[in-house]
């Protein structure tokens, strides 16, 4: 498999370990990315997002304190500002992200990473 194909992983997130096993099992060894410890840059994010055709608060994951403590909820704030608090606080990012064929899905269910295959 090429660089293009990655997995943005968190080895402690479930759904993020099917995605990885599923895609194994299927011969594809993804460059895996703890993006906990190796967060992405916020242009990395921005092309994420183009490649999942999401907006910015469509990959925040709203149950985590961070969220609610750095005020997330409020929808006038501009993707820049969801953006960076991503790239400062990864944990906010909804995962696991499987890039392949410059597309990108979001493995929830983790069934969804094989779409793209």
């Amino acid at each position: 498999m090429s660089d293009d194909t990655r997995l943005y992983h968190n080895p402690r997130c479930s759904k993020s370990r099917g995605a990885l096993e599923l895609l194994q099992e299927r011969g594809v060894t993804p460059h895996v990315i703890a993006y906990i410890e190796t967060p992405p840059t916020a242009d990395e994010v921005r092309d994420l997002l183009r490649m999942l055709a999401l907006p910015a608060r469509a990959l925040l994951r709203t149950g985590e304190e961070e969220y609610t403590a750095l005020g997330l909820a409020d929808t006038s704030l501009p993707d820049d500002t969801l953006i960076a608090a991503m790239v400062a606080h990864p944990r906010l990012i909804e995962r696991p992200i499987f890039v392949h064929g410059g597309r990108a899905v979001i493995g929830r269910p983790p069934e969804q990473v094989l779409t793209l295959l």
